[in-house]
């Protein structure tokens, strides 16, 4: 799932990515009056619909899934920092590279191969605040360099992390 967001022009950016397990749309507990953003599949989902008042009922009587829950608000407040973090200090380059890493969920216990679902360059653009054209500049360079590979989809190699921790 993509979370985008589109503004007075119609410019569209994806401010998030969702995948298995993962829950959204946890602004209506606080009372959000006005939904921000849209939550659009990229990939056939099964999609659990929990109603406002099952599950504030459910967070109040189910102590481990409230603990989950819990644990998923306090993740996704840190990722929201990291990202800010990392608009205004790391280059184009950079960000690609953690977007790329943070998609396939890398440093998450995983046995499967490390494969982006179909993406368009152009939202991995929107989703790091580049141009089509830079993200196809740096896609071709980290190919180049071994750290990704077009086969069977886009294989995210461990080694991409080297750019993220590079100065």
């Amino acid at each position: 799932m993509k979370l985008c967001v589109v503004n007075e022009v119609g410019k569209e950016v994806v401010v998030a990515m969702f995948g298995p397990g993962d829950f959204f749309g946890e602004g209506c507990l606080a009372d959000q009056s006005k939904r921000l953003g849209t939550a659009i599949a990229i990939t056939s989902s099964v999609i659990l619909v929990i109603e406002k008042n099952e599950m504030s009922r459910v967070l109040h009587e189910e102590h481990a899934f409230s603990d989950l829950f819990i644990a998923h608000v306090l993740s996704r407040n840190i990722r929201v920092e990291a990202d800010l973090v990392d608009q205004l200090f790391n280059s184009t380059e950079k960000r690609l590279a953690r977007a790329l890493l943070l998609l396939v969920r890398y440093g998450k216990q995983q046995q499967a191969p490390r494969v982006l679902p179909k993406m368009s360059q152009q939202m991995l653009a929107e989703m790091i605040g580049a141009s089509r054209s830079r993200v196809s500049q740096f896609m071709n360079k980290f190919k180049r360099l071994g750290f990704i590979s077009y086969t069977g989809g886009l294989k995210i190699n461990s080694s991409l992390l080297s750019v993220v921790l590079h100065d």
